[in-house]
């Protein structure tokens, strides 16, 4: 894993190295998702690949789509 250090600013405010923007595909204007994992901060930028990625990853039961016609159904009947 490659380490690299910055700082933050006073706002808060951390550059992301380029090596990590060029290889992530981070630009500007890319959004990126934070979040807290066993005491370490993750940024993931929210690019297409990274849609991409998620593809198929909410597959399995229950559907929220069955849910939700079912859901509809049930207040049809009331």
């Amino acid at each position: 894993m490659e380490t690299v250090k910055g700082s933050v600013t006073s706002k808060g405010q951390v550059v992301i190295p380029v090596q990590f923007r060029r290889r992530l595909g981070i630009r500007k204007g890319t959004q990126v998702a934070f979040s807290e994992e066993n005491g370490r901060l993750i940024v993931q930028p929210i690019t297409a690949d990274f849609i991409r990625k998620l593809r198929g990853s909410l597959k399995g039961e229950p559907s929220a789509l069955d849910i939700l016609t079912k859901e509809r159904k049930r207040e049809r009947e009331l």
